[in-house]
């Protein structure tokens, strides 16, 4: 436990001293929420209008932030892994890994420290709600951490397994390039994914920011208010077999997706350390 605890203090304070990175990852997902909060808000606002009159209110910008929350988790929970190549280059990994500290320790710890600092930075997306001109109940949003702190652990072991097999920095983002907004796109943050052809359907339903994105939206929205109408324009009704996921299953899977990934990077440090 000693172990966990060491790892993770020095990646959360190492994030916290480094300004730059804790201001310069906003760019992106505030670069997304302008395009698709303020460009495709009047469409899509228009065509609810028109499908539902009686919900004339309707505000895409508020069902796309959660969504934007969730793009900041994985941004920053899998780059974040970065930092395992960079202390292998050090020499800081490899003096762990000689020392007595069980590698599943090592992996827990780098996972803990991502995820916090991934949660931090969606957290502080929060400061941009009333600048939006949306609103959301303080107990939903309060409600909503515990689920953003699982969805970035679930990220942040995608970068740790990927970060356990590779030497270079520079191979890391190409992979992690080339992840990421698939990752994003065929998650349902952005816009709806239902109606999705046969194998991308199966893409979004084994990928975890998919849950992480639904859990945010049922608990920040409040998506049982609004009509069934909407809830299916909106791609608010996830299933899988024909049936609706419940917020259980989709904490489950993201558990167990944890897990899997988190065993397999220990295995990974195991054999670097052979």
């Amino acid at each position: 436990m000693e172990g966990i605890l060491a790892i993770w203090q020095r990646d959360v304070i190492k994030f916290l001293r480094d300004r730059a990175r804790l201001f310069g990852s906003f760019s992106m997902p505030i670069l997304f929420l302008l395009i698709f909060g303020g460009g495709l808000s009047g469409t899509m606002e228009g065509l609810i209008s028109e499908t539902v009159p009686e919900e004339s209110d309707f505000q895409y910008i508020q069902f796309v932030f959660p969504g934007i929350v969730a793009m900041t988790l994985l941004m920053t929970s899998v780059f974040s892994s970065l930092s395992i190549i960079e202390d292998r280059d050090f020499g800081y990994m490899k003096e762990i890994l000689v020392s007595p500290v069980l590698r599943v320790s090592i992996a827990v710890g780098k996972m803990l420290g991502a995820s916090t600092v991934a949660c931090i930075q969606g957290i502080m997306m929060f400061l941009l709600i009333p600048f939006l001109g949306i609103s959301y109940p303080l107990a939903s949003m309060i409600q909503v951490i515990p689920f953003m702190f699982l969805l970035a652990c679930a990220l942040s072991s995608v970068g740790l397994l990927i970060a356990s097999f590779l030497k270079s920095t520079q191979g890391f983002q190409l992979i992690v390039q080339l992840l990421v907004m698939p990752m994003v796109f065929l998650s349902g943050a952005l816009f709806p994914v239902n109606n999705m052809p046969g194998w991308m359907d199966v893409v979004v339903k084994i990928n975890p920011v998919t849950y992480g994105v639904d859990i945010m939206k049922k608990v920040m929205i409040d998506t049982g208010s609004l009509s069934p109408v909407i809830r299916e324009a909106m791609g608010l009704n996830l299933t899988l077999f024909g049936r609706s996921i419940t917020v259980f299953e989709e904490v489950l899977f993201m558990l167990t997706f944890t897990i899997i990934l988190v065993l397999l990077a220990t295995l990974s440090f195991r054999r670097s350390n052979a």
